[in-house]
């Protein structure tokens, strides 16, 4: 388990994602698509096709 501070928020992007992305490519997609900050502190969620992967910025 990964202590969360508090007063930090979680977002997760619905849908599937493309697991073969980096993380600066979740980056450009929380900043064009959902509007997020991917530098805020906040936590970014990201799901695969099968939902058996997940990657969080």
């Amino acid at each position: 388990m990964i202590p969360v501070p508090s007063g930090v928020k979680v977002w997760l992007a619905t849908g599937h994602t493309d697991m073969r992305k980096g993380f600066n490519g979740l980056a450009l997609i929380a900043q064009e698509t959902l509007k997020r900050d991917p530098h805020s502190g906040h936590l970014i969620v990201f799901r695969g096709r099968r939902g058996d992967l997940v990657k969080i910025l």
